[in-house]
């Protein structure tokens, strides 16, 4: 209980910070966007409040899967993060098109290239590093407490920082008269943005398809049950991963001849092991069967 309860802490914690940081980026990039004359920090405000949309989607999708099982969700709400990660990458392949139109009505319809006020500079650096910090954080407290939906977050945050750097950039350049700059880092910012809607996409689908959470966990899993006393041997193991956490099945094998009583005491011994030695997984189910007997199916010929 105390690990359930220190990992809400601490992703409550993290969805606050992007939340009021987006908000904080956002209300500054509209000020001085429009102060400045910077049609790019304007557009960067509107991209920040959509930040906003995601950080709540995240804190939403984190307290779903934070509730416990009931009647009809026998494991639980873990796939609510995965979900809402894909949800995330929805909004990255809207925000990449939306960059991608913008260039197209820069060079192709020829719109002017209008150069930011030098403030927009120092506003660019600020986000640059408010992005920066937003980022790391959500992505370490994610990998932590290992939320997908913080990681997706976290990572949606980080394309901020290519914006951010994208607007400083077009102010330097526009002040040497390279006014083609802008459009040419959207682009690159565009593709970036579309690699990182890939890798979470690529990732939460592997969660919700059950993809066990790391390569060696089912050696890990079969040492720690070998290590019981008077457990032979170890098969059919299966790992049910929901994201946040994960379940386990596994059959042992025991002498044919110990009592139902012992029998069960070893099987309550493994679970317990496992679930405190391997702290992704936190719930076990334990199958005992006679260690002479071929408990595997037989093909019929």
């Amino acid at each position: 209980m105390e690990n359930i309860n220190n990992r809400e802490k601490l992703g409550q914690k993290a969805s606050f910070v992007a939340i009021f940081g987006n908000v904080f980026l956002t209300v500054f990039n509209f000020l001085v966007g429009f102060l400045s004359g910077s049609t790019a920090l304007v557009a960067e405000g509107t991209h920040t409040l959509s930040d906003v949309i995601t950080s709540i989607l995240a804190y939403a999708g984190f307290r779903i899967g934070m509730k416990p099982a009931d009647e009809e969700h026998l494991y639980g709400h873990g796939r609510a993060e995965p979900i809402v990660g894909l949800m995330i990458v929805v909004f990255l392949g809207i925000i990449a098109f939306e960059i991608i139109s913008e260039v197209y009505k820069k060079i192709v319809l020829g719109e002017a290239l209008t150069p930011p006020g030098l403030i927009a500079a120092v506003m660019a650096l600020i986000g640059i590093f408010v992005n920066y910090i937003m980022t790391n954080y959500l992505v370490k407290t994610g990998e932590k407490i290992n939320s997908p939906v913080l990681i997706a977050d976290g990572r949606h945050q980080s394309v901020d920082i290519f914006f951010c750097a994208a607007v400083l950039v077009g102010v330097i350049g526009s002040r040497f008269g390279f006014t083609f700059l802008d459009p040419l880092v959207a682009i690159f910012i565009a593709i970036m943005v579309l690699k990182t809607a890939f890798t979470l996409a690529r990732d939460n689908l592997n969660t919700i398809m059950g993809k066990i959470p790391y390569p060696k966990i089912v050696e890990d899993l079969k040492s720690l049950a070998l290590s019981v006393e008077d457990v032979k041997g170890v098969h059919d193991i299966k790992i049910n991963n929901m994201g946040p956490y994960s379940s386990a099945e596994l059959h042992i094998e025991l002498d044919k001849d110990l009592t139902l009583q012992k029998s069960h005491k070893i099987a309550d011994q493994v679970e317990k092991l496992i679930i405190n030695k391997i702290k992704i997984i936190k719930l076990v189910t334990v199958h005992t069967d006679p260690a002479e007997t071929e408990c595997e199916p037989k093909n019929d010929k």
